[in-house]
C-alpha cells in the first residue's frame, strides 16, 4: 500500500496502529478503532441522557383525572387514595412551572401521609405513579434510617437516593418526588424514658423536620457516611414532594377507643350504629397519628392525611385478573415465553381468594398461594416442549394441601 497506506492503517482519532485495535472502521478519508466509538458511544449516550431527562420547563400537565385513569389502569379499588395523590402530584407539577415573581401567592408544598394494612397496595401506587411522571421519583424504606452516627443509613441518603434517580442532576432531583415507605416503624416507642436511645424512632423523626418542610441539605453523593474531607452536594428541599405510606398496625384500636365505640347506653348504642366496625381507618385523624407515635412537629408537615381501604373478596378477586400486570397475567406471561398456554379455570381463581382472605395478607397473599400452585410447573415446564397447561381445583387444592400450607394459617 507504500507510505500513504501506512498513514490510513491507523485511527484518525487516538493514532493506534492496526495491530494495537481489535477493530478498526474505514471511513472515507479516515480510520476509527473500537475504542474510540465505545468512547463516543458514551458521550453521546450522557448528552442524550441530558436533554431528555427531567425537562420540567416543558412539561405537559397531566389533570388529576388522567392521572387517576392511569392509576386505574395498575391499581383496583382505593379511589380516594387515588385521589387525594392525583391532586397531590397535579399541583406539585403546578408549583414547579409557576413562574419566579409571578405574585406575591407562593404555593407551598402538600406532603401526604397513607395509612392502610399491609398489602392494600401503598407501595404499589407509589411505584405506578413513578412510572408515569416527569419528574425524579425515589422510593425509600423508613426502617433502615436512624440518628446520624449510630449504625443504619443517616437521613441523608433519602436525598441521595433522589440525586442518583435523577441521574445527579441536582436541579432535576430539587423537583422531585419522594415515597417514604413504612414511616410507621420510627413511630416512638412509648411515653416512658427507655435506658437505652431510641436511635431508630423519634431521633429519626425529628431529623426528618428540616426534609419535609423545606431546607437546603448536604448530602453525600454516593451515599455512605460523611466524613470532613468528603465532597457533599448541596440539596434544596423545598421544591420536594414528600408521599409518606404506613401500615399503622393497631392504629384501629386507638381510633375505636377515641369513637367511644365501648361506651354502653342508648345515645353510645346510635354512635355506634353510624360507625362502620370494618374499617375504622376511614375516621382516621392526626390525633390518632399522634397516639399511635408520630411526634406533632412530623404530622404537621404531612398536612393530607388519607387511607386505603382493606381489600375485600370481591377486590382481591379483581386485583388476581383485572390490572394490566395482574398476577394471573404474570403467569400466562412467564409461561408463554417456554411456548406454553396457560390457563385457570374460574373455581380456582375463586379458591386462591378465599385462601387469601382466610391469611388476611391482602394482595401479596395472593402472589404467596399462586406460587406455591405452580412451584412444580415451572420447575417442570422450561424443559418440554410446546404444549397447553390447565389449572384445575383439584390441582390447586392438592398443590396447596401438599405444601401444607395450613401451617401458615396457623401461625
Amino acid at each position: 500500500m507504500g507510505s500513504s497506506g501506512v498513514i490510513m492503517d491507523k485511527c484518525s482519532f487516538c493514532g493506534r496502529n492496526r495491530k494495537d485495535t481489535n477493530l478498526l472502521v474505514a471511513g472515507v478519508s479516515g480510520h476509527i478503532c473500537d475504542s474510540c466509538i465505545e468512547q463516543a458511544h458514551g458521550i453521546l449516550a450522557e448528552e442524550f441522557k441530558k436533554k431528555a431527562s427531567f425537562d420540567v420547563d416543558g412539561l405537559k400537565l397531566m389533570k388529576p383525572a388522567e392521572i387517576k385513569a392511569f392509576l386505574d389502569l395498575y391499581v383496583i379499588g382505593q379511589d380516594e387514595a387515588k385521589k387525594y395523590l392525583s391532586v397531590a402530584v397535579y399541583n406539585h407539577y403546578k408549583r414547579l412551572v409557576q413562574p419566579a415573581g409571578d405574585d406575591d401567592v407562593e404555593i407551598e408544598k402538600s406532603n401526604i401521609i397513607l395509612v392502610g394494612e399491609t398489602g392494600t397496595g401503598k407501595t404499589l401506587l407509589a411505584r405506578t405513579i413513578a412510572r408515569m411522571l416527569h419528574v425524579p421519583f425515589a422510593i425509600v424504606d423508613a426502617t433502615v434510617l436512624t440518628e446520624a452516627g449510630y449504625v443504619g443509613e443517616d437521613i441523608e441518603s433519602i436525598l441521595t437516593r433522589l440525586l442518583q434517580a435523577a441521574d445527579y442532576n441536582v436541579e432535576a432531583a430539587q423537583r422531585g418526588i419522594v415515597f417514604i415507605d413504612e414511616i410507621d416503624k420510627i413511630a416512638r416507642k412509648g411515653d416512658n424514658p427507655s435506658i437505652t436511645r431510641d436511635v431508630s424512632g423519634e431521633g429519626v423523626q425529628q431529623g426528618l423536620l428540616k426534609l419535609l418542610e423545606g431546607a437546603v441539605i448536604n448530602v453525600p453523593p454516593q451515599g455512605g457516611r460523611k466524613h470532613p474531607e468528603q465532597k457533599m452536594t448541596a440539596v434544596d428541599t423545598k421544591n420536594i414532594l414528600f408521599i409518606c405510606g404506613g401500615a399503622f398496625d393497631g392504629i384501629e384500636r386507638k381510633i375505636a377507643q377515641r369513637l367511644n365505640t365501648r361506651v354502653v347506653g342508648y345515645a353510645a348504642s346510635q354512635q355506634r350504629d353510624a360507625v362502620d366496625p370494618t374499617n375504622f381507618l376511614k375516621y382516621i385523624t392526626p390525633m390518632d397519628l399522634k397516639s399511635f407515635g408520630l411526634i406533632p412537629e412530623i404530622i404537621g408537615r404531612l398536612p393530607i392525611l388519607t387511607y386505603l381501604n382493606p381489600l375485600d373478596r370481591g377486590t382481591l378477586r379483581s386485583i388476581l385478573t383485572e390490572p394490566k400486570n395482574s398476577i394471573i397475567k404474570q403467569y400466562v406471561k412467564l409461561f408463554e415465553m417456554d411456548n406454553i398456554e396457560l390457563s385457570f379455570s374460574d373455581e380456582v381463581l375463586d379458591y386462591i381468594v378465599d385462601r387469601a382472605v382466610e391469611f388476611k395478607l391482602g394482595a401479596r397473599g395472593l402472589r404467596s398461594i399462586c406460587e406455591t400452585i405452580m412451584m412444580d410447573y415451572m420447575f417442570e415446564s422450561p424443559g418440554k416442549r410446546k404444549g397447553k397447561l390447565h389449572i384445575s381445583l383439584n390441582i390447586a387444592r392438592e398443590k396447596l394441601e401438599k405444601a401444607d400450607v395450613g401451617l401458615l394459617k396457623a401461625s
